[in-house]
């Protein structure tokens, strides 16, 4: 792993404990979770406190998803910014295509000669196959 995903991989892990933490705090309409607490959020952050906890989860909530976003596309891609050479999937997707290139060759050069000798029994069966069909 290059150390952008390493970096991006801890961004999102902070941003996701600090999700979970906000939407706690927040008070609900019928007591829920957050009077579980004693509304220990609306006395420290003040009688606004759903305003601005609702902004900062949305906030955090779109910078979540923009990481794990861009930490998808880098993963998805096989990108190593930082790295050097290719990953293992390559190196290994690039040798079983070289196996089976090498296995069908032979093969492809053995049909060769069947088909030859096949092209000139179809040029003798279409002149006598439209001597058959009846013309209208």
């Amino acid at each position: 792993m290059s150390g952008i995903t390493v970096f991006l991989y801890v961004l999102v892990v902070i941003a996701a404990i600090l999700l979970v933490g906000l939407i706690l705090l927040q008070p609900a309409k019928s007591g829920g979770l957050g009077a579980a607490f004693g509304g220990v959020g609306e006395s420290v952050f003040g009688g606004k406190a759903g305003s601005h906890l609702t902004k900062a989860t949305v906030y955090l909530t779109a910078i979540f998803f923009i990481i794990a976003l861009l930490l998808a596309a880098l993963i998805g891609r096989g990108v190593r910014i930082s790295g050097a050479g290719e990953s293992q999937v390559d190196s290994f997707l690039t040798e079983k295509a070289a196996d089976t290139a090498e296995k069908a060759a032979p093969a492809a050069k053995k049909a060769a000669p069947a088909a030859k000798k096949a092209a000139p029994a179809a040029k003798k069966a279409a002149p006598a196959a439209k001597k058959a069909a009846p013309a209208k």
